[in-house]
């Protein structure tokens, strides 16, 4: 996750505790949680391949609970509500509730369709430090994404509610050829509506996403895409819009912005590159993890081919802290396993190796390079 109007501008973010600085007092992972399967779209790039109704078998209030009692032995700042639709699950506001009283941040990915005023006034009053609220291109694209008509102005709907109550909300748009030429759109909508913040999405085909490989941007477009998001991220900064503007699940987006900065303002290119290396680049398996509706614990939300342990038969902080679980080990130490591009990249200590989960989606290993690096060979090896 890297915050586009952090680099631009140097502002004071939410984040910056989590990202910058050193974790003595939240060493453990922010961590996901698909608390339910059910959800009331059918999205096309859904990772969790969501379904109308819950799974059998999803964690009890009480098992939901003795995983929030492991997060916070383990010491994680944030928990993530997500799904499927996280507010279809009826315990929600008893667990987020719950989550409070142990000190860790409650924040929801959600659709956005079901936030009443009243719900969003609910959310408010529970304490939710922030509502993220899935927007993939304005209506006729995002209800062709969501595959339900209305979609549209239904998360609308949900994020006015949110904005009138006071409640911290903001966008996540997932990228593709088909919606990405509705970027800048997005841009005048968080705008228009007062909206706090926008996460843009690079493709992770992993899911129902996998019907969307072929959807990914080439690299010459994914470098105007970027280019465009830091224009106009600069552009509200200097007209005092604060604004966070983030993009999320590609590291490339790191050196690009640095290597950029660095040709235009050399000396502040250096607070950036210090930002980067405290941040670290991508931090699956270490300071990011993913709990699903089962209990199973897994690297990050996308890495759901590699179950590490389960909440029901251990607590999370034994599974995420253990010693012999070989993955969690390559993952904190990764630099010796990355294969090609990745292995030999001059930037590893702003990106570390990008995103696995893509790597293994399209090559069916692990350790390949990422597809979805943009870097040119020339850039990456200097």
């Amino acid at each position: 996750m890297l915050s586009i109007s952090k680099m631009v501008s140097g502002q004071k973010e939410g984040g910056d505790y989590l990202r910058y600085h050193l974790p003595e007092l939240h060493p453990g992972p922010v961590t996901v949680w698909n608390s339910t399967r059910a959800c009331n779209l059918r999205c096309r790039h859904c990772y969790a391949n969501a379904t109308a109704g819950p799974a059998e078998g999803e964690l009890s209030t009480a098992e939901a609970k003795r995983f929030i009692d492991g997060l916070a032995k383990a010491k994680a700042p944030v928990l993530l509500f997500s799904g499927g639709e996280p507010l279809m699950r009826p315990d929600f506001f008893e667990l987020v509730g719950y989550a409070r009283t142990h000190g860790i941040r409650p924040v929801i990915s959600t659709n956005g369709t079901l936030i009443s005023l009243e719900t969003a006034q609910k959310v408010k009053e529970a304490g939710v430090g922030y509502v993220g609220v899935s927007l993939d291109g304005l209506e006729e694209l995002n209800d062709r994404m969501r595959k339900v008509q209305g979609a549209f102005q239904m998360a609308l709907a949900g994020i006015r509610n949110c904005v009138a109550v006071g409640q911290r909300v903001g966008l996540r748009f997932t990228i593709t050829r088909d919606n990405y030429a509705d970027i800048s759109a997005i841009f005048d909508l968080v705008e228009r509506e007062g909206i706090d913040r926008v996460c843009f999405y690079h493709l992770v085909s992993v899911g129902r996403g996998t019907n969307l490989r072929d959807e990914d941007l080439d690299p010459e477009t994914k470098r105007s895409v970027v280019d465009l998001i830091i224009r106009r991220t600069a552009d509200f900064c200097r007209r005092g819009l604060r604004k966070e503007i983030l993009t999320v699940d590609n590291h490339a987006d790191s050196v690009y912005i640095y290597l950029k900065m660095r040709e235009s303002e050399p000396e502040r290119a250096e607070q950036v590159y210090e930002w980067l290396r405290q941040t670290g680049g991508n931090r699956s398996g270490s300071r990011i993890g993913a709990v699903d509706w089962f209990g199973n614990v897994y690297p990050d939300q996308f890495t759901q081919n590699h179950p590490l342990g389960n909440v029901r038969e251990r607590e999370f902080g034994e599974i995420w802290y253990s010693e012999t679980q070989p993955l969690l080990q390559q993952l904190k130490d990764r630099k010796s396993h990355l294969k090609g591009r990745c292995g030999s990249c001059r930037w590893l200590e702003i990106c570390n190796g990008n995103f696995r989960a893509r790597a293994e989606a399209v090559y069916g290993d692990f350790w390949a390079p990422d597809p979805g690096c943009y870097l040119t060979d020339e850039e990456i090896l200097g």
